[in-house]
C-alpha cells in the first residue's frame, strides 16, 4: 500500500535497496516500518508487540548483512512481520494468517529470506550451526546469524546447541534479543562503549595476539590464571560469562532501539575476522513504539483486529465460554476441594487458562517457561510425592515431551494428568500449532487413560474424572475456541472408564465420535434420516480404555461403522480396527469406515473450510456413508 506517511519505505522492494542508507534514513525507515507494521496487524490480528521490538534490530540486520546470502533465522517466526515488511512481501502484508496468505511464521516456502521455517520456539541456534556447518563444508564465506528471543533461550535446546556449537567452532552469529530485561537491567552510554570496543576488529585481534603470547611464553598456570582474569573482568563490566564459558564470545549489552549503536556493533562483527560462534546481547522492549502495547505487553503479544487510534481490539460476539476457560473453572473447583491438585505449564499461562488457576492458587501453579520436556518430568516429580499435577500444554507442544511421557511417566505409570488444550485444526496459526498427532502418540502407551470432550460439559467431567485417576497416567483432549452453549453442570462429574455414551439410536448406520466433531456427527444423522436411512450416534469418550462393549453392539447391528476424529491415522479409528479385527467382527460384511485428519499438512484457512478439506465436516460424513452403502451422495430420500 503506498502512502505519503512512508515515502522512505514505499522506495523499498528489497533489502539491498537499503544498503547505502546513512544513520537518519535508517532511523527514518524504521518509523515507517513500525507504522506500517502496526497499520497491518489492526486489519488482519496476529501477532504484535514481539515485532514491533524488533523493527530498529530488523533494519540493522538487512543494512548491514547481505541476505539472503547471508543466512537470518528468526526464532518462533511470529517476530518476522518487519522483516516480512522489508523482504518483497509488502505487499501482501494485509493477508498476514489470512486464507491463501502470508504465514505468521517464517516459511521456506515463502521467500529465499526465509532460510529456516519456524513456529516453535528454541529451534534458531541449531538450525543456525547447521547452516554454518555446511557453509564450511563447501569452502563459502557468508555470514549465519540466529535472532533468538530470552523466553527461547529457557529452552534447553538452545542450550544443547550452544554447547554444541562451542565446541564445534564454526563462524555463527547469534542475536539475544533480550525483550523483557530478564538477564541485563536497561543499557546506557558506557555500555554501548564497551560493546563497540569489544565487538571492534582490533580489540578482537589483541585478545587473540595476547591469548597466543600467553600459551607460548607464560607458564600453564600463570595463563590460566590470566585467561580468568579477563574473562570475569569483561563479566563484571558487561555480562555474559555463562555464554563465554559456552564457548561464546559475548558482546554487550546493546540497546536495540538505538541505531547509532547497534549498526556499528553489527558492522564490526560482520567483518571481524574471528571464527568461532558470537553472541550480541540485545535488550528491546515488547511493542516499542505503539503506546497501548508497551502499557500491556502481555495483551498485545496476539491481538485481535483492533483500532490503531485507540488500540481497543475488536470484541468477539458474546456467546458461550471457551474451552480453555471452561477447563481452568472446572480445574479451579476441583482445586478447591482437593488441595494436593497443582497446576504446571510451559510459559503458557493465558494461552492455557492457568493465569486464572493462579490467581486463585498462586502457590500450586508452576510455569516453568519454554521447557516441556522439564515441565513433564517436574510433574512426574510431584506425582512421587502424593500430588496431582495437571500439566496444561497445547498438543502440538506436547510433541516436544513426548519421551518425558513415555519415560517418566508412563513406564512408571505416575498419575500426571496431561490437559491437551487445541486439540484438532486452529485455524490461522496453521499446520505448526494444529494439534493432529495426540492421539496417536499417547494411545499407543499402556495403561494411559486417553479421553476427548465432545463438549464443554463433558470436559468438565474429564476433568474430575482426571482427578480421580491416581494409579495411572491420563489425558483429556479439547479443542480451541468456544464450547458448544449448553447448560453447565454445577461440577463435573467422574466418569466410568471406557465407557461411552449414545445419544441417538437407529438401525443402519452408526457413526462412533471421538471428541469435538460430535455436533457434525449429529448433523449427518439428520441428514442420513432425511434420506430414510436410519442412524446410530455415539460418543466414544475414551480411546484407551476403549468401549469394546459399545464398539461390539455398534458393528453388530448397523451395516456401516464410522469412527471420526480430530486426529492423524493411527488414532481412535485405529484402535477400533484393532479390536474388531481381533474380535473376528469384520469377517461379517461390516463395512467400517474411518474419518481421520488427511494425510498432508492443512494450511491456515477459516476453521469451517478447514475441516471441509479434511473431510470432516456433516456433508463428508453423510457421503462417505453413502458410499459404503454403494448409493449416490446426491441420491434422493429412501426408506432404509
Amino acid at each position: 500500500m503506498i502512502s505519503n506517511r512512508t515515502p522512505l519505505l514505499d522506495t523499498v522492494t528489497k533489502p539491498s535497496d537499503i544498503r547505502q542508507y546513512d544513520l537518519d534514513q535508517l532511523k527514518q525507515l524504521a518509523d515507517e516500518v513500525r507504522r506500517e507494521m502496526i497499520d497491518a496487524v489492526s486489519v488482519t490480528g496476529g501477532h504484535l508487540g514481539a515485532g514491533l521490538g524488533v523493527v530498529e534490530l530488523t533494519v540493522a540486520l538487512h543494512h548491514v548483512f547481505a541476505t539472503p546470502v547471508d543466512k537470518l533465522i528468526w526464532d518462533v517466526g511470529h517476530q518476522a512481520y518487519p522483516h516480512k515488511i522489508l523482504t518483497g512481501r509488502r505487499d501482501r502484508i494485509r493477508t498476514l494468517r489470512q486464507p491463501g496468505g502470508l504465514s505468521g511464521f517464517t516459511r521456506r516456502s515463502e521467500s529465499e529470506y526465509d532460510p529456516f521455517g519456524a513456529a516453535h520456539s528454541s529451534t534458531s541456534i541449531s538450525a543456525g550451526l547447521g547452516m554454518a556447518v555446511a557453509r564450511d563444508l563447501k569452502g563459502e564465506t557468508n555470514n549465519v546469524i540466529a535472532v533468538i528471543g530470552d523466553g527461547a533461550m529457557s529452552a534447553g535446546m538452545a542450550y544443547e546447541a550452544m554447547n554444541n556449537a562451542g565446541a564445534m567452532n564454526s563462524r555463527l552469529i547469534v542475536i539475544l534479543n533480550d525483550n523483557d530485561m530478564s538477564i541485563a537491567p536497561p543499557v546506557g552510554a558506557m555500555s554501548a562503549y564497551l560493546s563497540r570496543l569489544m565487538s571492534s576488529r582490533s580489540y578482537i585481534g589483541l585478545r587473540q595476539m595476547a591469548k597466543q603470547i600467553g600459551e607460548k611464553i607464560l607458564p600453564r598456570t600463570l595463563n590460566s590464571i590470566a585467561e580468568k582474569a579477563e574473562e570475569y573482568a569483561r563479566g563484571m563490566v558487561a555480562g555474559g560469562t555463562l555464554f563465554e564459558e559456552m564457548g561464546f564470545y559475548y558482546v554487550g549489552p546493546v540497546d536495540g532501539h538505538n541505531l547509532d549503536h547497534l549498526v556499528p556493533v553489527l558492522k564490526n562483527i560482520r567483518d571481524t575476522d574471528k571464527g568461532g560462534p558470537i553472541l550480541i546481547h540485545v535488550v528491546t522492549q515488547k511493542g516499542k513504539g505503539y503506546g497501548p502495547a508497551e502499557a500491556a505487553d502481555d495483551k498485545y503479544h496476539g491481538v485481535s483486529k483492533f483500532d490503531v487510534v485507540t488500540g481497543t481490539q475488536a470484541k468477539p460476539k458474546a456467546g458461550p465460554p471457551s474451552y480453555t476457560r471452561v477447563f481452568a473453572d472446572s480445574l479451579i473447583s476441583e482445586a478447591a476441594r482437593d488441595d494436593k491438585i497443582v497446576a504446571v505449564t510451559a510459559a503458557m499461562p493465558s494461552g492455557t487458562g492457568l493465569d486464572l488457576f493462579a490467581k486463585k492458587f498462586p502457590g500450586r501453579c508452576f510455569d516453568v517457561g519454554i521447557a516441556e520436556q522439564h515441565a513433564v518430568t517436574f510433574a512426574a516429580g510431584l506425582a512421587t510425592e502424593g500430588f496431582k499435577p495437571f500439566c496444561a500444554i497445547y498438543s502440538t507442544f506436547l510433541q516436544r515431551a513426548y519421551d518425558q511421557v513415555v519415560h517418566d511417566v508412563a513406564i512408571q505409570r505416575l498419575p500426571v494428568r496431561f490437559a491437551i488444550d487445541r486439540a484438532g485444526l486452529v485455524g490461522a496459526d496453521g499446520a505448526t500449532h494444529a494439534g493432529s498427532f495426540d492421539i496417536a502418540y499417547l494411545g499407543c502407551l499402556p495403561d494411559m487413560v486417553l479421553m476427548a470432550a465432545a463438549d464443554e460439559a463433558e470436559l468438565m467431567h474429564m476433568v474430575a474424572t482426571s482427578a480421580a485417576i491416581n494409579d495411572r497416567p491420563s489425558a483429556f483432549r479439547y479443542p480451541r475456541g468456544e464450547g458448544t452453549g449448553l447448560l453447565m453442570p454445577e461440577r463435573g462429574s467422574v466418569l466410568q472408564l471406557g465407557k461411552g455414551r449414545v445419544l441417538r439410536e437407529g438401525s443402519k448406520v452408526a457413526i462412533l465420535s471421538f471428541g469435538a466433531r460430535l455436533q457434525e456427527a449429529m448433523k449427518a444423522a439428520d441428514e442420513l434420516g432425511a434420506r430414510g436411512l436410519s442412524t446410530t450416534v455415539a460418543d466414544a469418550r475414551f480411546c484407551k480404555p476403549l468401549d469394546v462393549d459399545l464398539v461390539r453392539q455398534l458393528a453388530r447391528h448397523h451395516e456401516v461403522l464410522i469412527t471420526l476424529e480430530e486426529g492423524s491415522v493411527g488414532g481412535f479409528g485405529s484402535h477400533v480396527l484393532q479390536f474388531l479385527s481381533h474380535d473376528g467382527l469384520l469377517d461379517h460384511g461390516l463395512k467400517i469406515r474411518p474419518l481421520v485428519l488427511p494425510d498432508h499438512f492443512i494450511d491456515h484457512e477459516n476453521p469451517m473450510k478447514q475441516y471441509d478439506e479434511a473431510g470432516l465436516n456433516a456433508p463428508q460424513i453423510v457421503a462417505m456413508a453413502l458410499s459404503a452403502l454403494g448409493r449416490s451422495s446426491d441420491a434422493t430420500a429412501t426408506s432404509a
